[in-house]
């Protein structure tokens, strides 16, 4: 445990601008080559997008998209779009961010979950349907669609139902019901354009 704690201690210590110095220093050197390898890179937003444990967190928002987008401005340098990461955040307009990231092509993969902001700012993983969330599930693959988005989608977490014992948040029946809904949304969304 005491090992665990000067790690924290240390990552705190090198502060939001520490994390973003060697961000950048990481990029320099890694996009070069995914570039030359046709490679795309993603970066994760960081889940839950604010603070935790002393732990500062730079992948949170729009302003901190764009910002990361702008260390090295490439095509190979994109971002798993996790609605649920930034979701998380009332302030994060999540559809707007889909629809703008989108239509730079600058996402090269999409997570799809909803959550539920709870009154006194935390969340909940919820089932996949915009009706069980604070997200409009709906919303975000028209954006999509909209935006000529043609990379990949994959359901993210699932909750535990049925009886099922598998690893907490990663619940395979709720995953598949969020892929038929997925699946669903994308082929009405597409019909209907």
């Amino acid at each position: 445990q005491s090992e665990v704690r000067e790690l924290i201690t240390a990552y705190g210590e090198l502060g939001e601008e520490g994390l973003w110095a060697n961000l950048e220093k990481f990029l320099k050197k890694v996009i070069p080559v995914a570039e030359e390898c046709g490679v795309r890179m993603a970066i994760h937003p960081d889940d839950p997008p604010y603070p935790i444990f002393g732990i500062p967190r730079i992948i949170t928002s729009e302003e901190n998209l764009d910002r990361f987008l702008s260390l090295y401005d490439s095509p190979a340098n994109s971002l798993c779009l996790c609605t649920g990461s930034l979701g998380c955040a009332a302030s994060n307009d999540v559809v707007k961010m889909v629809r703008k990231y989108s239509a730079m092509d600058r996402i090269a993969f999409m997570h799809i979950r909803n959550i539920k902001i709870m009154e006194d700012g935390s969340f909940e993983e919820r089932a996949h349907l915009s009706s069980c969330g604070s997200l409009d599930v709906a919303e975000i693959v028209k954006a999509l669609v909209d935006t000529g988005f043609d990379g990949y989608v994959r359901p993210d977490h699932g909750r535990n139902i049925w009886g099922e014992d598998a690893k907490p948040g990663y619940g395979l029946y709720d995953r598949a019901l969020g892929g038929v809904y997925l699946c669903g949304l994308f082929e009405a969304v597409e019909k209907n354009k």
